[in-house]
């Protein structure tokens, strides 16, 4: 069964016209979810818990499509790295 990982995290943005955090150090995680739905979930309860911050942004992260595993890996990989 393959894993579809999604990660949720956000923070304060420098401006709200661009992603760009203001304190990378303070970027929240609010986790990893095995489905979009579930990580959708969350991810609308933190943007709506910080509406009122035109600052604040969460964002959804597709961990599954940084790795395929039909493809060859990295060299770093390979190493054992």
């Amino acid at each position: 069964m393959t894993q579809r990982l999604h990660l949720v995290f956000g923070g304060e943005l420098v401006s709200p016209q661009k992603n760009v955090f203001k304190d990378v150090s303070d970027i929240h995680i609010v986790g990893m979810f095995p489905d979009y739905a579930s990580a959708f979930s969350a991810w609308k309860a933190e943007a709506q818990r910080t509406v009122d911050n035109a600052h604040m942004r969460y964002f959804i992260a597709h961990i599954h499509r940084l790795r395929e595993e039909g493809q060859a890996g990295s060299l770093t990989e390979e190493m054992g790295a």
